[in-house]
């Protein structure tokens, strides 16, 4: 297994899928990475030197937050949405979906599993 970014990246699969593995980088940062490394981004990650895996380690360290560093950051974010008292931090609190999505049918996701009330007796 290659490590890159303190995640164990998948051997099996090409360069450009393999990449997306670690937080914070999809499929266009990881072919940009690899092209800047000058690595063939169909290569599968188990052909790759070391030389290779050193050059893409370097220019994702160099280049961008990722993984525990990026993940505190959001974190962070939504903290402070919170504390500041935003419409997006009081959805936030409250376990609601924060873009405008309707709540009464769907939003399942964000609301979590359904609590049934009684009706009331006659």
């Amino acid at each position: 297994m290659a490590r890159i970014a303190g995640i164990d990246i998948p051997r099996n699969k090409r360069g450009a899928i393999s990449l997306t593995y670690i937080y914070g980088v999809g499929r266009s940062r990881a072919l940009k990475v690899l092209d800047e490394a000058g690595v063939d981004s169909s290569k599968k990650v188990q052909d790759w030197n070391d030389d290779e895996i050193g050059k893409i380690r370097n220019i994702i360290g160099a280049s961008f937050k990722v993984e525990g560093e990026l993940r505190s950051e959001v974190q962070s974010d939504i903290k402070r949405l919170m504390d500041i008292g935003c419409q997006r931090g009081i959805r936030h609190r409250n376990g609601l979906p924060l873009r405008g999505q309707r709540t009464k049918n769907n939003s399942r996701t964000r609301k979590g599993k359904r609590k049934t009330v009684a009706n009331k007796k006659k």
